[in-house]
């Protein structure tokens, strides 16, 4: 099928108010079209296929990897973030393409060692500049990825990706979305991730809105995502209904008070901390160890950039190799 056919499909049965791509307001730099794919799904294939999505693999979600092979990375989180979008967006008819290619991307320019690393790099940052991890994520495939030349994304997958949180809201609903579907997989794999922990017992977890949610990982992420489709549909706009929204933003804040700010939680994340303050003064005063395609701006938001773009080994690797002995290395 060529991608005439497939534009043509995209106007016989998606809503009326879905995202076109033959509607597309275009790239930063015009491109001849693909013969077999449309202008979304070419996004979708740029953003698996660039280094800072293979990165995920090896960013922290919530534990650090070497906890077990079963907790979420940032890449297994995207990955969900996309399932979920994908899901709703079938069911509401939208453009599935435009909704993957948001979904795999809006995470590209998160730090390491979670959001403990983008607040670190914020701190470091003020007062000149501010550090979050969305615009990050533009900037990636805006400019840092292929060694600056960036990946000359459509702007309805740039608008997703700057806008999937934070004050802004997406301009299509594939982009709303995924706003939601980011906040449905984190609250809900967190919860799974922190009982495989140990850290909470099923007892824990709030029973305010079991009617309403179940009481399994599944059957919560069921009750939520049907609660979006079914509104969004009665509304005609990406919405959920009240109580969809209070049992999510309870088990939100559920999260924070006995996961997230937890001392044993926040160890982990210190350490983070305290590498990645150590790699940027250590980079401030040898400005010239830092990569070439990422010397475009003041020289701190150049160091952000190197080490927003460093797994957590890599981090570790090179805090090692610059502050540790070789004689202490095991």
């Amino acid at each position: 099928m060529k991608r005439e056919d497939l534009e043509q499909r995209e106007a016989k049965l998606l809503s009326s108010y879905a995202t076109k791509s033959v509607n597309s307001k275009g790239r930063l730099h015009s491109i001849a079209p693909c013969a077999l794919r449309t202008d979304f799904q070419r996004d979708r294939d740029r953003i698996i296929h660039s280094k800072s999505f293979r990165r995920l693999k090896y960013k922290t979600q919530v534990f650090l990897p070497a906890r077990g092979d079963h907790f979420r990375t940032r890449l297994t989180h995207t990955l969900e973030v996309a399932q979920i979008a994908r899901t709703m967006a079938r069911n509401l008819n939208l453009n599935e393409d435009l909704t993957e290619a948001i979904a795999l991307g809006h995470d590209l320019g998160h730090t390491p060692f979670g959001h403990a690393g983008e607040r670190e790099l914020n701190r470091l940052l003020r007062p000149e500049h501010t550090f979050c991890h969305n615009v990050q994520s533009l900037r990636t495939v805006d400019f840092l990825e292929k060694d600056g030349k960036g990946l000359n994304l459509t702007w309805e997958v740039r608008d997703g990706i700057v806008n999937h949180t934070g004050p802004q809201k997406p301009a299509t609903p594939e982009g709303k979305l995924v706003r939601f579907a980011d906040r449905i997989a984190y609250v809900n794999h967190d919860i799974d991730d922190a009982l495989r922990s140990g850290i909470l017992a099923p007892q824990d977890i709030p029973k305010d809105y079991e009617k309403f949610l179940g009481n399994t990982h599944s059957s919560r992420i069921n009750a939520m995502v049907s609660d979006v489709v079914n509104e969004s549909e009665k509304q005609g706009m990406i919405v959920m209904s009240e109580l969809g929204w209070a049992a999510l933003d309870q088990l939100r804040n559920f999260l924070f008070d006995h996961l997230y700010r937890l001392p044993k939680v926040k160890e982990g994340e210190d350490k983070g901390c305290r590498i990645i303050d150590e790699l940027f003064h250590y980079y401030e005063e040898y400005p010239e160890l830092i990569p070439s395609h990422y010397q475009e701006e003041s020289l701190a938001l150049n160091i952000a950039d190197y080490i927003a773009g460093m797994t957590d080994q890599y981090a570790v690797q090179q805090f090692e190799k610059i502050f540790i002995p070789n004689g202490f290395r095991f």
